[in-house]
């Protein structure tokens, strides 16, 4: 049932014979469904309660709680956890997972010589504390913040100091920000952190999505980019597809057109710039913009309906209306209150979904009627619980999750344990083994720039744009894509290039990277001829193939120039059976005319090829 205005005649009458004008839309009555029990008795919107501890039979596998709720599950399927993966597998997973790089070889071989109980967890804070962490975690959250250094649409005009707030995201992660300050000051800033420096740049979340400055209307203009924030604080915070309530009640959910637009009216008094100016990196208030915020009639701004008051959705209050959340700060701190039902929740399952290669919840950003039940919903509350009690650190639940056997098991296996797994377990739902997952884009450039010793590590500062390929050249209009001058910031890492809506990256465009035009929660993972192509025939691999000959062609026994090769990109030394093919093959190319270190760089461009690589155990 769609909110409907009814006009008093009668009230109408009576003023005009007073004397006095009354306007039908001042007067007007907003009906809503009522929140039933049936409603509140979806899972996401039920009270956050912590479960008790299971007691599996297996319980001396675990090495901590999380391990206890999976191996009841497990058992209740007659499975168990896999064996813990080797430490070359350990490594590089915890690496690519923590950091988005791959470890060096000196990291692979002294973790793989510690035979100290205490080196597995001795890695883990290692890569936490690396400034990589940051830059590696940022990447998820810019996903769903929809964040881009260009307006997106026709003229996609660039975003000068957009880049603020992707080094913002990125510093707050590497110190550990709790994760409710991380939230509540990217819906509030300085209203509630008026100490911070930097407390306005994180409000940069609410304006870093989509808009279209060179609308001739303004009032169009305000009315498309306050819906587009009202929808990314729904979707990012609370999980909830709440946009779908703009112009009418929500068809599945229960979430009124009124709950939509009591949520927008938080950021009514928004100043916005004048024509042709893009949003600033900061979310600002204005003193001239008094207009109360009314409900859209059918999402229409032409339409203003009757006034509606700050408020957050209905099914996720229980509280008396009058006793809702006023402002901005407020609403920021309702948000993060430790017994939010969905805050939580939403958080743990996306940090779940980049441990373990799938989500807790299959539909992250949809934790509504029409979303995917919890695969472990006693483990998804208690983790969700646990985050307050560990003062809101995210190091803290990477750290639990990590070092848990579930997260340890190998992806590939023998004997019947892992033929029971496959079989009764075959989509790993259970998560009765690791699931090998593709590296990113981002990661596949960062990586192979490191291995052949490209990386610049220079953080922070404005995004560079290194050249395209003369395909994509041709096609773009003028000053589309000003290369960068500096040819050494060509080399930093992917978190840094220019993230433009309307041109993305070729690299990462074929790699599954979203166009920032609304929230991602989970990136589609597809496998195309294109991906193959761009591996093996780019200007970028040969680059990095020339540099990693040069850098291992010092005039050693071939077999050893071979063996640093191949354990540079894949982590692991070469078998007798490999060494041997590899040998044949470089001594033929040789043959044919070409130097040993030309012949370094074929084997290492076809390395950079192989699943082995662009995988992750």
């Amino acid at each position: 049932m769609r909110p409907q205005t009814i006009s008093s005649l009668l009230l109408c009458l009576l003023g005009l014979a007073a004397g006095f004008s009354v306007s039908a839309s001042d007067t007007a009555i907003t009906i809503e469904p009522p929140i039933t029990e049936d409603d509140r008795a979806h899972w996401s919107f039920q009270s956050l309660t912590r479960p008790s501890l299971p007691a599996p039979e297996a319980a001396d596998k675990a090495r901590n709680e999380i391990d206890l709720f999976i191996l009841q599950r497990l058992e209740q399927k007659g499975l168990t956890l896999q064996q813990e993966a080797d430490k070359r597998t350990l490594i590089r997973r915890l690496s690519f997972d923590l950091t988005g790089l791959p470890p060096s070889l000196e990291q692979i071989r002294t973790f793989v010589n510690d035979s100290s109980p205490k080196a597995y967890d001795q890695l883990v804070e290692r890569l936490l504390s690396s400034s990589a962490y940051g830059e590696r975690w940022a990447q998820h959250w810019l996903d769903v913040a929809r964040f881009a250094e260009s307006d997106g649409f026709e003229h996609d005009k660039v975003r000068k100091d957009a880049w603020k707030y992707r080094d913002w995201v990125i510093t707050a992660l590497n110190e550990d920000l709790p994760y409710d300050q991380f939230i509540q000051m990217q819906i509030a800033g300085a209203q509630l952190f008026p100490d911070r420096k930097d407390a306005d740049l994180a409000t940069g979340f609410l304006t870093s999505g989509p808009d279209m400055p060179d609308i001739n209307l303004p009032e169009e203009r305000r009315h498309t980019v306050l819906n587009e924030i009202t929808s990314a604080v729904g979707s990012a915070v609370l999980g909830l597809g709440v946009s779908c309530a703009q112009c009418h009640d929500h068809k599945y959910d229960p979430i009124s057109q009124a709950d939509f637009y009591r949520l927008r009216a938080y950021f009514e008094n928004m100043a916005l710039p004048p024509k042709n100016k893009s949003l600033q990196v900061s979310f600002s208030e204005s003193e001239k913009h008094k207009e109360p915020a009314r409900i859209a009639i059918k999402g229409d701004f032409r339409k203003p309906g009757p006034v509606i008051h700050p408020d957050v959705p209905r099914i996720v209050s229980e509280a008396e209306r009058e006793q809702q959340p006023s402002t901005r700060s407020q609403l920021a701190q309702w948000l993060t209150q430790p017994d939010n039902p969905l805050t939580g929740r939403v958080f743990i399952n996306r940090l779940w979904m980049h441990h373990f290669g799938q989500p807790i919840v299959s539909t992250p950003n949809d934790f509504g009627t029409q979303g995917a039940k919890p695969s472990h919903p006693e483990l998804l509350d208690w983790l969700a619980t646990e985050l307050p009690q560990r003062q809101w650190s995210m190091k803290a639940m990477h750290r639990l999750m990590v070092t848990s056997a579930t997260y340890r098991q190998a992806s590939n296996g023998h004997g019947q344990g892992w033929e029971d797994s496959l079989k009764a377990d075959p989509k790993n739902h259970l998560f009765s083994r690791m699931p090998r997952r593709r590296l990113s884009g981002e990661a596949v450039r960062d990586a192979m720039l490191l291995i052949s010793g490209q990386l610049n590590p220079k953080k922070g500062g404005p995004g560079f744009r290194p050249p395209l390929p003369p395909e994509v050249t041709v096609t773009l209009l003028k000053n589309q894509w000003p290369v960068t001058s500096n040819v050494s910031e060509h080399k930093r890492r992917s978190i840094y290039l220019f993230a433009r809506r309307n041109l993305r990256f070729p690299m990462f465009a074929v790699f599954d990277r979203p166009d920032a035009l609304a929230s991602c929660a989970r990136r589609d993972q597809s496998t195309t001829a294109l991906q193959s192509l761009t591996l093996f025939n780019s200007e970028f691999s040969f680059q990095c193939s020339t540099a990693l000959a040069e850098l291992v062609d010092k005039g050693e026994p071939l077999n050893e120039a071979i063996q640093e090769v191949q354990e540079r990109i894949l982590g692991r030394e070469t078998s007798e059976a490999e060494l041997e093919v590899i040998n044949s093959f470089i001594k033929g190319t040789i043959k044919n005319g070409s130097s040993q270190k030309q012949a370094l760089a074929d084997l290492s461009l076809g390395l950079f090829n192989v699943n082995e690589f662009l995988y992750v155990d």
